[in-house]
């Protein structure tokens, strides 16, 4: 790996740093992120990540770190996680992000649990693993809010919404994605689950080419919504994320709820609850939900989880 200097300022010894602040592994059977740098709320160590995906340990940089520190917290990890059979670096300051193997075994294909789910892993493959341990909390919230809703999923990735949906007795989910290789992996997601794909579908669409669809499919009684905050030719979710709020109207129920997620750093909450009150204003906040501890964030630059409503037709006539 290539060496580094120490900036001004920043920690002598970045790994006993680290490891100081690693959290505690509540469950080694359980999928959890360890340490969290990219909220910027441990100086010096901004540009690391640790997940713990038993059996792997992942280590992922977005910055080059002297090789020694690294080695270090590899086998700390290697020799303190209980179960751990293989350590992994990803170098994300890479374009295609590769995965190393530190320590053990070279395990690239695999499955986590996340509470009684189960979601498929792929190291190497992807910048992604497969599955954001920080939207942990939406999922649940989504097993616990969706019975009996008609779901549509909107960039669904690999469709852990999907999944938590069936599990929480939705009527049906409409999964869909531009990445047909992505719908193959919720596909298999679900089968891990030994869940019934008979009211779940999956479609390979530019959501904004697509409302008409929506329209047909449709109405439907809760929208998740989690854009990429850009892809080239496809997708700037500053410009875009109006675009959906203005045509809610045509493929939501009239009571309909909206999960709105945003992972976009140079876009805040008040983002959000600007682009609903201009598109969507038939629609108020209703809550706002927490992301794991871990994920703590001095610059509110994280991952915003936020629950929309639609006001009752009947509670409209009342004000009235």
């Amino acid at each position: 790996m290539k060496e580094t200097s120490a900036e001004p300022g920043s920690y002598s010894d970045w790994a006993a740093q680290l490891l100081e602040k690693l959290e505690p592994v509540l469950d080694d059977r359980q999928s959890q992120r360890l340490f969290h740098g990219r909220g910027h709320a441990h100086f010096g160590l901004e540009q690391v990540t640790v997940d713990w995906l038993p059996p792997v340990a992942l280590i992922t940089l977005f910055k080059s770190q002297e090789g020694p520190q690294v080695e270090a917290v590899a086998n700390h990890l290697h020799k303190t996680l209980p179960g751990c059979t293989s350590v992994q670096l990803q170098k994300r300051y890479l374009k295609s992000g590769p995965v190393e193997v530190l320590k053990g075994d070279s395990i690239s294909s695999f499955s986590v649990w996340e509470g009684s789910l189960k979601y498929k892993i792929s190291l190497g493959q992807n910048r992604n693993t497969g599955l954001f341990l920080d939207m942990k909390n939406g999922r649940q919230w989504v097993v616990e809010n969706c019975r009996n809703k008609r779901v549509l999923n909107l960039f669904s990735y690999t469709c852990g919404f999907s999944v938590a949906a069936v599990n929480g007795e939705a009527k049906s989910v409409y999964n869909i994605d531009l990445s047909r290789p992505a719908l193959n992996v919720g596909r298999e997601n679900h089968r891990l689950n030994e869940q019934s794909l008979n009211n779940v579908a999956f479609d390979k669409l530019d959501v904004f080419k697509s409302f008409g669809r929506f329209a047909k499919r449709g109405p439907f009684d809760l929208l998740i919504c989690d854009p990429p905050t850009f892809q080239k030719d496809s997708v700037d979710i500053a410009k875009d994320y109006p675009k959906i709020l203005r045509r809610l109207s045509q493929f939501m129920a009239p009571e309909a709820t909206l999960l709105l997620c945003l992972n976009a750093p140079n876009l805040g909450g008040d983002f959000l609850m600007r682009i609903v009150e201009e598109n969507a204003p038939d629609y108020s906040l209703k809550t706002e939900l927490k992301r794991p501890g871990v994920f703590a964030d001095d610059q509110g630059k994280g991952l915003k989880l936020m629950i929309f409503e639609k006001e009752p037709v009947e509670g409209k006539h009342k004000m009235e």
